[in-house]
C-alpha cells in the first residue's frame, strides 16, 4: 500500500486538464506564486490522481476546496537530512513535518546504517513506500565515516550497489571522508567509481582551492557544509549546488543569506541537517528558514525557488518544483509569502490531514537492543599522563566545527580532573556495539556544567556512547543507564537520573509520537540547564563532538582526533 494518490491513466489526465471532465480535486480561488515570473496569479488548480493537470483557469472538481485569500506555492524539498536525528521514526517525521509544507525529504540514513548496516537502509527504503511525503533515500557512502572510530557496521561499494536502482533511491549520500577522496583511498574510489554519472552528495567543510577542485572532479555535485558566504561563493563558482543549512546545531543560514539572490537562486537549495521535534515546535522546519531568509532581505522569489524548484533541478527531480500541468501535486497553501504558515498541504495528490496519516501502514522497527556496552565504573573516566599541556575540544555554539584548544591541566594522584572554574569538563566515548569495549577520555570546553553529567547514544556517526560530566560517578551512572533503556539521552546529578529520553530504535529513534518526544526534550533541556549547561541544544552539540570528519578536534572511542592532520593524537 502506497499513501500517495495513484498515477491516473493518461487519458484521464488529458481530459481533466482540458476541463472536459471534472478533476479529482480542485483548489478554488487561491493565488499561485508563479516561480517563473514572480507573479501572484488568481487561479484554480486542478489535480488528477497525483498530478497537477490544470492552472491559470477555472475548473470543476469531484472534490473542491476553497482556498480563497490564500497563496499556493510548490511543496518544499529538504535537500539533506538524517531523519534519525529528528529522534522519531520516518512515519512520525512525516506526520510532524508534512503539514508544514515539506513534501519531499532527501535523506541519508547513515545514522542507522552505522548501527546495523544494510537492514537500516532497507528500513528507510520500505518506509518511503508508505509515507505521505516523498522520502528519497541516498545510499550511505561513509559507514563508518573514517578508520578512526568503531561503528556497528561497515559498508563497501559491493554492499551498496544492489540498492543503486531502487525506485526510492536518489544517489550516493554525502561523501564525508573528503581526505579519503583526495588521497584516493581504494574503498572511496570503489564507491565513487560505481556512481559516476549519477548523483553524489558532497560534504567538504572548509575545503578550498585546488583540493576543492580535486574533490569536485570526483563527480560530487552538492555541498551543505559551507559556513561563510565566501566559501559558499567559491563552491558555487566551481559548479556545486550549495545547500543552505539551518539545523538544531548547524546554523549557517544567516552567514549564507547574502548569497540568496535572484541571480544565484537556481543553484541554491535549503536543508535542515537536522531539526528535532522541540526545535520544529518552537521555530519550524523549512517554513522557518523561508520566513527568516525573507526577513533577512532575500527576495521571496529567490527563497521559494531555493525551497522547491532549484532543489528539484539540483537532484534531477524533474516532476516537481512548480505548480504546473504534469508536475507532481505537491502544494502548500500558506497565509502570506512572508509568513509561510501552511493551512493546507497536498502531498502527491493527497490532502495531508489526520485521516490520511492514519491510513498509512506502519512498519515494525529494526535494530532493537543495539546498546551492548560493558558496564563502566567511576574509575574508568580517569585520564592519566604526566604532561600538563592538554588538548581541549572547544565548542562553537551553533557550529559543528570545533576549536583545537590547549590548556595546562596538572594531574592529581595520576588523574587529570574536571576544572569547573575554567569550564574544562571530562568527555568520554564508550564503544557500544559489542565490538571491542574501547573507551577514550578527553576534555571539552563550552558546556558550562557545574555538576552532574549528560550522556547520549546519538553520537555521530558511529553512535557510541558519549558522556560529559563534572563528576565521574554521575558519568558512570549516565552511561550505564543508556544500556538499560536501549539508548537515548540521560541527565544525572548526585547519583539520580533527573531526566531521560529512551531511543530504542538503534539507540537513535523513539517509538513514541513526536509530541511526546517534544515534551521529553523540554524536560531534558530543563534538567541540563539545572546542572549549569549554557548551550541551547546540549545533546546534539555533544553528538557532533565525536565526528572525526569535521575540523578541528574531535573524540572517538579510539581517542582524540586531530581532524586537520586526520590522525589520532598519541
Amino acid at each position: 500500500m502506497i499513501s500517495i494518490a495513484p498515477k491516473a491513466p493518461l487519458s484521464d489526465r488529458i481530459a481533466q486538464g482540458r476541463g472536459h471532465t471534472p478533476a479529482d480535486l480542485v483548489l478554488k480561488g487561491g493565488r499561485v506564486f508563479d516561480l517563473i515570473t514572480g507573479d501572484l496569479v488568481e487561479t484554480d488548480v486542478a489535480i488528477c490522481g497525483d498530478t497537477i493537470v490544470g492552472v491559470f483557469g477555472t475548473y470543476a472538481g469531484r472534490r473542491e476546496i476553497d482556498v480563497t485569500g490564500q497563496i499556493l506555492v510548490p511543496g518544499f524539498i529538504d535537500t539533506h537530512l538524517h531523519i534519525e536525528s529528528s529522534l522519531v521514526t520516518p512515519f512520525e517525521f512525516d506526520r510532524c513535518v508534512t503539514p508544514r509544507g515539506v513534501t519531499t525529504a532527501i535523506c541519508d540514513p547513515h545514522e542507522i546504517a552505522n548501527v546495523c548496516g544494510i537492514p537500516g537502509i532497507d528500513y528507510f527504503l520500505r518506509a518511503a513506500e508508505h509515507t505521505l511525503m516523498d522520502i528519497r533515500v541516498q545510499l550511505s557512502s561513509c559507514v563508518p565515516s573514517t578508520h578512526m572510530e568503531t561503528a556497528g557496521a561497515a559498508l563497501s561499494a559491493a554492499d551498496l550497489i544492489p540498492l543503486r536502482d531502487h525506485p526510492h533511491g536518489i544517489g550516493l549520500a554525502e561523501f564525508m571522508n573528503f581526505p579519503g577522496v583526495l588521497m584516493q583511498d581504494p574503498g572511496c574510489m570503489d564507491k565513487l567509481s560505481a556512481w559516476q554519472g549519477r548523483h553524489i552528495d558532497g560534504h567538504a567543510p572548509l575545503l578550498r582551492g585546488n583540493d576543492l577542485n580535486g574533490y569536485i572532479s570526483a563527480g560530487i555535485r552538492t555541498e551543505h557544509e559551507a559556513t561563510t558566504a565566501e566559501e559558499g561563493l567559491e563552491k558555487l563558482r566551481k559548479g556545486m549546488r550549495v545547500l543552505i543549512r539551518e539545523g538544531s546545531v548547524s546554523k549557517d543560514m544567516h552567514a549564507l543569506a547574502p548569497l540568496l539572490t535572484e541571480r544565484h537562486a537556481p543553484y541554491l537549495c535549503l536543508c535542515t541537517d537536522d531539526r528535532n521535534p522541540l526545535d520544529i515546535a518552537e521555530h519550524g522546519h523549512l517554513d522557518y528558514m523561508i520566513r527568516t531568509l525573507i526577513h533577512l532581505g532575500c527576495p521571496p522569489i529567490a527563497v521559494y525557488r531555493a525551497a522547491s524548484l532549484s532543489a528539484a533541478e539540483a537532484f534531477g527531480l524533474k516532476d516537481r518544483g512548480l505548480i504546473a500541468p504534469g508536475k507532481r501535486a505537491d502544494i502548500a497553501v500558506i497565509d502570506t509569502l512572508e509568513g509561510c504558515h501552511a493551512g493546507l498541504v497536498v502531498a502527491g495528490g493527497v490532502v495531508a490531514d489526520p485521516a490520511a496519516f492514519a491510513k498509512r501502514p506502519i512498519l515494525a522497527p529494526v535494530a532493537r537492543h543495539s546498546v551492548k556496552a560493558p558496564k563502566v565504573a567511576a574509575s574508568d573516566f580517569r585520564t592519566g599522563g604526566n604532561r600538563t599541556e592538554t588538548p581541549v575540544i572547544g565548542i562553537i555554539e551553533g557550529k559543528i566545527i570545533t576549536q583545537h584548544l590547549t590548556y595546562d591541566i596538572p594531574p592529581v594522584d595520576g588523574d587529570k580532573r574536571p576544572d569547573l572554574g575554567r569550564d574544562l569538563m571530562k568527555i568520554a566515548v564508550i564503544e557500544r556495539h559489542g565490538k571491542n569495549g574501547n573507551r577514550a577520555t578527553g576534555f571539552v570546553k563550552g558546556f558550562g556544567l557545574q555538576r552532574g553529567a549528560i550522556a547520549s547514544t546519538v553520537c555521530h556517526d558511529h553512535h557510541n556512547i558519549a558522556v560529559v560530566g563534572a563528576n565521574y560517578a554521575d558519568m558512570a551512572l549516565a552511561a550505564n543507564r543508556l544500556g538499560e533503556i536501549e539508548g537515548g539521552f540521560v541527565v544525572v546529578e548526585g547519583g539520580k537520573v533527573l531526566a531521560e529520553l529512551a531511543l530504542p530504535v538503534a539507540g537513535l529513534m523513539s517509538l513514541n509520537p513526536f509530541e511526546q518526544v517534544r515534551d521529553d526534550l523540554v524536560a531534558l533541556r530543563a534538567a541540563a540547564k539545572s546542572l549549569g549547561v549554557v548551550l541551547e541544544e546540549p545533546f546534539l552539540q555533544l553528538a557532533f563532538l565525536a565526528l572525526p570528519v569535521i575540523p578541528h578536534l574531535k573524540i572517538t572511542d579510539m581517542g582524540l582526533v586531530d581532524v586537520d592532520r586526520f590522525e589520532i593524537i598519541p
